[in-house]
């Protein structure tokens, strides 16, 4: 039986997110809670087993209350509100005194304001991906997007090269180490919740969700020709 540790991880909004790093968390026997304020998503993510669900408004005072945001280390902001993310940030570091916070951005321009609001750690996928295209990275400089709890957990992305050998396998065929998640599959100007009988495609970039140990063989096997 694999040993619960101490920390508590709050997660806040984002089904598909939340339920993908959720799935990492717990299988690392970290303590995960999720709130979200859709009724059809708490009920889909309670099904997930070790996993605390709370329905309500992540930006509510209360319901973080309710939740007990006082005793995460960590809270993650996933919604696709900017300015949700950011209050519910600013309300776990004021108000509950949350170690770290961390929010996604759809605008990587809001990157620096939300630093001076207070959040620890900002996301935007869009800027990370311009990052990987300036410095003409492909495996090596692979941008992390989140170290989550003390660098066990790692959000990336890996785009899929021209020749990729893993272009137009199932997902189910390609053999990705045991703990990487595909939370989701960017296409164009699409976000595609994976599925065992999703095809990749060049072009394509996968989100992730690893341990820190298993993320360069994940990018080796995606990014292979």
């Amino acid at each position: 039986m694999k040993k619960m540790r101490s920390e508590k991880i709050l997660l806040i909004g984002g089904r598909n997110k939340a339920s993908a790093l959720a799935s990492s968390l717990l299988s690392q026997g970290y303590h995960v809670i999720v709130v979200n304020d859709s009724r059809e998503d708490c009920m889909k993510l309670a099904e997930m087993k070790g996993l605390t669900v709370y329905y309500g408004d992540g930006t509510k005072p209360y319901v973080l209350d309710e939740a007990g945001a006082g005793s995460c280390r960590i809270a993650i902001a996933l919604t696709s509100k900017d300015e949700d993310n950011l209050v519910a940030c600013q309300i776990c570091k004021r108000n509950f005194d949350v170690k770290k916070t961390v929010s996604l951005v759809s605008d990587p321009k809001k990157t620096e304001f939300f630093h001076q609001m207070g959040v620890d750690s900002v996301v935007c996928a869009i800027s990370a991906v311009t990052n990987i295209i300036q410095q003409q990275a492909f495996v090596d400089d692979l941008v992390n997007i989140i170290p989550v709890g003390l660098g066990m957990v790692q959000i990336l992305e890996v785009h899929i090269p021209g020749g990729a050998v893993v272009a137009g396998k199932k997902l189910w065929e390609i053999d990705l180490p045991k703990e990487v998640v595909v939370g989701c599959i960017l296409r164009n100007d699409t976000a595609l919740i994976p599925r065992g009988d999703t095809r990749i495609n060049e072009g394509d970039t996968l989100v992730l969700i690893a341990r820190n140990s298993q993320e360069r063989m994940a990018i080796e096997v995606l990014t292979e020709r």
